[in-house]
């Protein structure tokens, strides 16, 4: 029965086989970690509700997270269905909740609300929900930017004033870049190496020592 001999090649070969292991059992850890830190902030609700049919423009609009938002970078457009924006003055946040005012005498008609926050792991999140007045807010005859024939656009919902329901999506606005994972595979590649040329001069000396 043939017997193991030891040999630096041998020695290398087991080396490299051991270290190759643990650098894919520690880049699947890598990996496994970093999942969870990727699930961004989410939409609860908001109001008013997505396609909701409201007698006129609310003085506000308002959307709900699942955590706290950070203030910088936050922004909130309220169009009308000619255009024109009718957010009024910064984004305003409270605990978890992210709103915006409006100007007094918005048209009747189809608004759009598109929305930039940024999270609360500082990624920013973005999404876009609609509703639809049914009457011009006071004060609209004297309001410059105020949009003609929005009445025309069709009704959508039966969501009362007010109710917030089924969550908007959330679009990841920068997807961050896993430089963690790519430091880990460069500094496993370099002790590949080492351990490489380290093997590479016991295999020398060896040859030396039997000449």
């Amino acid at each position: 029965m043939p017997s193991y001999r030891y040999t630096p090649a041998s020695a290398l070969i087991r080396c490299l086989t051991a270290v190759l292991l643990f650098v894919a059992a520690a880049l699947g850890l890598t990996v496994l970690a970093a999942a969870p830190a990727s699930a961004h902030d989410s939409v609860e609700s908001t109001s008013p509700a997505a396609d909701a049919s409201l007698p006129a423009p609310p003085e506000k609009v308002s959307i709900t997270l699942s955590n706290h938002p950070l203030a910088i970078g936050s922004q909130i457009k309220v169009n009308d269905a000619g255009g024109s924006n009718w957010a009024d003055g910064d984004v305003q946040i409270v605990d978890n909740v992210a709103s915006q005012p409006l100007k007094p005498g918005a048209p009747a008609g189809r608004f759009t609300v598109q929305w930039r926050v940024a999270s609360s792991d500082g990624h920013p999140i973005e999404g876009t929900f609609g509703f639809t007045a049914a009457a011009a807010a006071p004060g609209a005859a004297a309001s410059a930017g105020a949009s003609t024939g929005a009445n025309t656009v069709p009704t959508m919902g039966t969501a009362e004033p007010g109710t917030t329901i089924a969550p908007t999506p959330v679009k990841d606005a920068s997807e961050p870049f896993p430089w963690s994972i790519v430091i880990f595979v460069a500094v496993a590649i370099g002790i590949l190496v080492a351990l490489g040329l380290m093997a590479k001069r016991r295999l020398q000396a060896g040859d030396d020592d039997r000449v």
